[in-house]
Order: structure tokens, then C-alpha cells, then sequence
């Protein structure tokens, strides 16, 4: 039986994949994408795998800049 932590990360990598897929589809895939990655941030740190949640971090940072440089 999955712990709610684990069922939460495997939500928020489930989410990734799905909006990192769509992104040529929209630029709300691309913010989809930078949220999932702000949720996996979080499920790294709370998991205690601390550079996992620092590389998702970066990852959402990136995603952001993109959303933003797509424009409306």
C-alpha cells in the first residue's frame, strides 16, 4: 500500500509527463507543466531527496520563462 507522499509524487511526475507532452499544443500546457514541476519540488523536498526537489525547481524557473516568453 502507497503512503499519501507517494501518492502525491506519483501525481505530480504523472502530471509532468502528461503537460511536458502537450506543450506544442498551447502555452497553458507549458504553465500546466511549470505547476507540476513546482508539485514535484515539493515532493522532493518533503521526501527528504533534497536535490531532486532543487532540480524540479530549476525545471519550473525554465518553464515559467518560457510561458512568459510565448506570450499571450
Amino acid at each position: 500500500m502507497m503512503d499519501n507522499l507517494t501518492v502525491f509524487g506519483l501525481f505530480a511526475v504523472g502530471a509532468m509527463v502528461a503537460f511536458y507532452a502537450l506543450e506544442s499544443r498551447g502555452r497553458i500546457y507549458v504553465l500546466g507543466f511549470a505547476a507540476s514541476c513546482l508539485l514535484a519540488s515539493a515532493y522532493g523536498f518533503r521526501s527528504g531527496a533534497w536535490p531532486f526537489g532543487l532540480v524540479e525547481a530549476l525545471w519550473a524557473v525554465v518553464a515559467l520563462a518560457r510561458w512568459r516568453r510565448l506570450g499571450p
